[in-house]
């Protein structure tokens, strides 16, 4: 079931129509566009919202994706390098998104820094092809990865804050 936080982020998501992944020569820049769309809004729902917490981009061909996600805490950021592959079965296969330097640092987590969606958000992505994409997974799959995962790892001492230096201010 899905909570009402979810469905009102839910709702600011559009839905995907083009069911087609990157062996789809024809449609897949159809699918590609659809994406960005999706993320663009999704982004800029979270920049009206105040809850900005992700950048992507993209390989040219779209099927390579990274970028970089945050939590805050305790009023302090945490940022994450994130990164994914778009599968060859996509869009019936969600993307694994990784956090490359968190990888082995929790049981929620596959070799090589994969986030663990398949409890939760898998079976909902399965319900919903074509409709899902990127911006879904990120909303669905990564953020409450992120709200449970980075808390229960800062409480352990296993992620410390890194202080960014300023380049303005000298040493």
């Amino acid at each position: 079931m899905v909570d009402d936080n979810s469905k009102k982020t839910l709702s600011a998501i559009p839905l995907l129509k083009t069911k087609a992944g990157p062996r789809d020569k024809d449609l897949w820049p159809q699918r590609l566009k659809e994406e960005y769309q999706s993320l663009i809004q999704y982004v800029q729902h979270n920049k009206k919202t105040d809850n900005d917490w992700f950048r992507l981009e993209s390989n040219k061909d779209g099927t390579r994706w990274f970028g970089k996600c945050w939590f805050i805490f305790n009023l302090l950021k945490y940022e994450f390098d994130v990164e994914f592959d778009i599968p060859v079965t996509f869009p019936l296969t969600a993307p694994e998104i990784a956090l490359p330097e968190l990888d082995g640092k929790t049981a929620k987590m596959y070799r090589g820094g994969k986030i663990c969606l398949s409890d939760h958000f898998k079976p909902l992505w399965g319900r919903n092809v074509p409709k899902f994409g990127i911006a879904h997974a990120m909303a669905l799959g990564l953020g409450p990865w992120l709200a449970v995962e980075v808390p229960d790892l800062i409480d352990k001492g296993i992620v410390k804050y890194k202080e960014k230096m300023d380049p303005d201010v000298e040493k």
